[in-house]
């Protein structure tokens, strides 16, 4: 009689594997530097880099694709993605998406102003009268998009916004604490914006995959594997890098608006 035992290990294998078979997945997201982003032709970025290699270890393929945040939205709703890269938990969105249950990162949403025209703003309702520059389909605090205490105006990108704010077309503009300060440097700006110390939210970014069957568990096996590859240098050595480039700009002096506001 043959032996079969190693068929039998290999049909093992394969059974326990969650994606032997898995297609090859189609994410996007927006230009949301230093997290991710286009450069030469390739997407890049310190979570572009870590969710890669998370699926890479998991043995999954990824087609990558950056596009205005609205449209991303839209496309995993519709079934036309598999899912978006760096999304926050929000729970108008549960019927459409799974979410693992490790996030890739966290970002801090502050306020950046013109130098020379400098806004006293120590909380939200400093901002009265004034007008904030926002980014289409972003989530940012309930106090924050709800408050009739002043004006959102959206901008189709951030470095839109950037430019209104130095015609004087909006008076301050809020962005990622990191994601801020990456393209004020890129558009030359150091030294003529700064960044203000309240911090408007903070919310972790996850990868977000279109609820299909089968994405619950990868959601799980990607939760698990990040957790592993979080343990591991090089994690460290993908955040110190993009730590590194960009460059030693000291921290503001925090104040969080629930703790200053009843």
């Amino acid at each position: 009689m043959p032996d079969l035992t190693p068929l039998l290990c290999a049909l093992l294998l394969v059974c326990l594997s969650p994606f032997a078979k898995a297609e090859r997945l189609r994410l996007v997201s927006d230009d949301w530097a230093p997290y991710i982003y286009w450069h030469e032709g390739q997407p890049k970025g310190i979570d572009y880099e870590v969710a890669n290699e998370v699926l890479k270890r998991l043995g999954i393929d990824v087609d990558w694709q950056l596009l205005p945040w609205k449209r991303c939205l839209a496309m995993v709703e519709q079934g036309a993605a598999d899912g978006v890269l760096d999304i926050f938990q929000v729970d108008s969105r549960k019927p459409f998406m799974v979410y693992p249950d490790e996030a890739l990162s966290e970002v801090e949403f502050v306020l950046f102003q013109a130098d020379a025209r400098p806004h006293a703003i120590e909380r939200l309702k400093d901002l009265a009268g004034l007008t904030v520059g926002t980014s289409p389909g972003y989530t940012y605090s309930r106090a924050f998009s709800e408050s009739f205490l002043f004006r959102r105006e959206p901008a189709p990108t951030h470095e839109a916004n950037f430019g209104k704010l130095m015609l004087g077309r909006i008076d301050l503009l809020v962005t990622d604490r990191r994601a801020g300060r990456l393209l004020r440097r890129q558009l030359g700006l150091e030294g003529q914006v700064q960044e203000l110390p309240l911090v408007i939210s903070r919310h972790p970014q996850y990868l977000g995959l279109a609820n299909k069957p089968g994405r619950e568990r990868l959601a799980q096996a990607f939760a698990d594997e990040l957790r592993r590859f979080k343990q591991d240098p090089a994690y460290a050595a993908i955040n110190a890098r993009y730590d590194s480039d960009l460059g030693n700009i000291p921290d503001a002096v925090e104040q969080h608006e629930h703790s200053r506001a009843r």
